[in-house]
């Protein structure tokens, strides 16, 4: 078929079944906006590129599927930056086509130039500059097949502007082979073997899951490992939801806000079994002690991750749809015996989370944080996609919200981004329709993309956005209050904001909690309510998020709550 470089793009993005783009025009993607205008997909058009682009992170997220984004050259490319970096870190598949300068012009500091390849060649699994209208249909495919396969992440495709006008012959090929990337799919199955019998000599396993469950769709064979075997569990940040908070064997979060459970099990155990996990430094606390008495068996689809940060004693390469499914098979005949070996050792967990649960100060006076999200959890039944922006409230909302289901709870972990949540949560939205869609976001966070207010009301997404608002830059005054001497240098947010009317003034709906028997009604009322709404909700300024490892400290050395 002939057609223009334009209609390339659009041609290839319904070969590769993508439903929604999120973008922001510009003129060096005229051409492919005028494109765009009877494309059968849809277009959502945010109100900044970071927001368009944490929108497309937030679809991708939710659904499994690969979110696009479009943006113009120069300053529309480089405002995707802060969110491409955000999907790179958490492994998040992401296909970003921008706009660049006429061929002729590239190299010459031009008007709204900017080398996105370069800049973006650290964050990105892989970037491309098109020059020629006939590679186009070739590097869109490579594109897509380099995101969502392997470890995924974000690729971005740099277009010439005279390349969207140009005419080819259009055919898509219905395959990719690229010399030097060969996705690891199945490994080594004696790899599973050599596991198997680290599990029957183990007298205190500890299974540690990430991320990596939630993005390879392997929580049910997760399930049937922890029900085989009888192992106690813990998950990272983003491996929350993998398995029901409520498992019976499950013990939380381990790291610098992790329960007292997981970190008191992963500093006693003997075995470790990392499955999707990159053992981030806000997990592992001191490296030198991390898990000091186990020996490490790393499961993970990226041989890049192995021995990066923790020694591991045994490697297990491969996806891990191939990987926990060949470990179920081989434990399932020894699952009475590998129950009965570690029951002194789930004891001995159950005890830790006994005696020293999660808690919290409570005042009859005080709307506290974390009973905000009690509340919600309960209200919710753990059945909503819950999207957190950054700081005291993301790490409230991964110790007390129950997370009963994989994909449901969406976050910046990797880059720790402030400003994602309200354009991730649309995002996530546009792609569940019928899902409940609750965003959690502080009062600084929220004021990074708020402009997203209006996206939101414009396309009547029914996100319903709690602002946890302690009028404070609240995670960093936390360590200015614990570390710094109580010195709150330029923490304060004590202003004139009006969150209510803010929303309105966008067309959102606004709502308000001052005292705790207000926020059972508001929060039915708010839920009840079509359409996006925004709860300002007032939470008391020095709270802090507890247990906590101080940096450099080991996972034992916890800062205790009362």
């Amino acid at each position: 078929m002939k057609m223009s470089g334009a209609e390339a793009i659009i041609e290839s993005l319904k070969n590769e079944n993508v439903d929604v783009v999120f973008g922001y025009p510009g003129g060096a993607v005229l051409t492919l906006y005028d494109a765009l205008y009877t494309a059968e997909f849809r277009h959502i058009l945010t109100k900044h590129e970071q927001g368009a682009v944490h929108a497309a992170d937030g679809y991708a997220r939710a659904t499994g599927k690969v979110g696009v984004v479009i943006a113009t050259s120069g300053p529309g490319a480089t405002n995707l930056v802060t969110g491409i970096a955000t999907a790179y870190m958490d492994s998040i598949p992401l296909v970003a086509i921008t706009g660049q300068v006429a061929v002729p012009l590239i190299g010459r500091d031009s008007f709204q130039e900017a080398d996105i390849r370069g800049i973006t060649t650290p964050v990105t699994k892989h970037n491309y500059l098109v020059k020629k209208v006939e590679d186009l249909p070739g590097v869109l495919k490579e594109a897509f097949y380099i995101a969502r396969t392997g470890r995924p992440g974000p690729v971005v495709v740099d277009v010439a502007k005279d390349v969207f006008a140009a005419s080819l012959d259009y055919h898509y090929a219905s395959e990719v082979k690229l010399r030097g990337y060969h996705p690891i799919f199945e490994g080594n199955l004696e790899t599973i073997n050599q596991v198997f019998e680290e599990l029957r000599s183990a007298r205190k396993p500890l299974i540690f899951i990430g991320g990596g469950v939630n993005l390879s769709g392997s929580s049910e064979a997760l399930r049937q490992l922890v029900d085989q075997t009888g192992f106690p569990v813990i998950s990272t940040l983003m491996g929350l939801g993998s398995l029901p908070y409520d498992h019976p064997q499950f013990f939380g979060m381990v790291g610098m806000h992790g329960t007292y459970a997981a970190n008191m099990a992963t500093t006693e155990c003997d075995l470790l079994l990392g499955i999707g996990v990159r053992f981030d430094d806000r997990v592992t606390g001191l490296l030198s002690d991390f898990a000091s008495k186990a020996k490490v068996v790393h499961f993970d689809i990226d041989p890049a991750e192995i021995n990066k940060n923790v020694l591991a004693h045994l490697r297990v390469i491969g996806d891990l749809k191939w990987s926990l499914p060949a470990l179920v098979q081989r434990v399932k005949d020894v699952s009475s015996e590998l129950k009965q070996q570690v029951r002194a050792w789930t004891e001995n967990v159950l005890s830790w989370q006994r005696e020293n649960p999660l808690t919290y100060e409570r005042d009859a006076e005080l709307v506290m944080p974390q009973t905000v999200i009690e509340k919600v959890s309960e209200l919710t039944q753990g059945d909503a996609v819950i999207v957190t922006d950054v700081g005291q409230h993301q790490m409230w909302v991964a110790q007390y919200y129950g997370f009963k289901h994989p994909l449901s709870f969406l976050t910046s972990g990797g880059l720790g981004t402030m400003g994602y949540g309200l354009p991730a949560a649309l995002g996530a939205q546009c792609g569940l329709p019928d899902s409940t869609v609750i965003l959690f976001a502080g009062d600084g966070g929220i004021m990074m993309n708020c402009q997203e207010l209006a996206t939101a009301a414009n396309y009547n997404f029914p996100v319903k956005i709690l602002i946890l608002n302690n009028q404070t830059l609240g995670m960093v005054a936390q360590w200015q209050r614990m570390f710094y001497g109580g010195r709150y240098s330029h923490t304060s947010l004590k202003g004139n904001t009006d969150f209510v009317k803010l929303a309105e003034a966008m067309g959102v709906a606004g709502l308000r909690v001052t005292k705790p028997e207000e926020l059972d009604k508001v929060l039915k009322e708010a839920l009840a309510t079509p359409g996006p709404v925004v709860v300002d909700i007032r939470t008391p300024e020095t709270v802090d998020v507890l247990p906590m490892v101080p940096s450099g400290a080991r996972l034992d050395q916890m800062i205790m709550g009362g």
